[in-house]
């Protein structure tokens, strides 16, 4: 199973997102274990980013909000692991 490990952008981000809209809370954390299980499920809607986000990737938490990571090689572990970068709506991340 793959680790997610929060990255210190991502964890301000999230709280900031949580205390805005804190109905999101669950639709972020169900996200969270689909990424988890198998980041490319088809309700994640996972793809890969260009421009100045070039090599990291994004899935969708809901119609607005995004998840942004990168894929991390892991040691002791078959799997990459995923650096969670940045959650925020559609304009804020990209």
């Amino acid at each position: 199973m793959t680790t997610l490990i929060w990255g210190k952008t991502f964890i301000k981000a999230f709280k900031r997102t949580i205390k805005k809209h804190p109905t999101l809370k669950h639709d972020i954390e169900e996200t969270l274990r689909f990424l988890t299980n198998n980041p490319f499920a088809p309700q994640l809607e996972t793809h890969k980013l260009k421009g100045k986000l070039l090599g990291s990737w994004a899935c969708s938490v809901g119609y607005d909000l995004r998840i942004v990571f990168d894929f991390v090689k892991s040691e002791d572990q078959k799997e990459d692991n995923i650096l969670l970068l940045e959650i925020g709506t559609h304009d804020e991340v990209y």
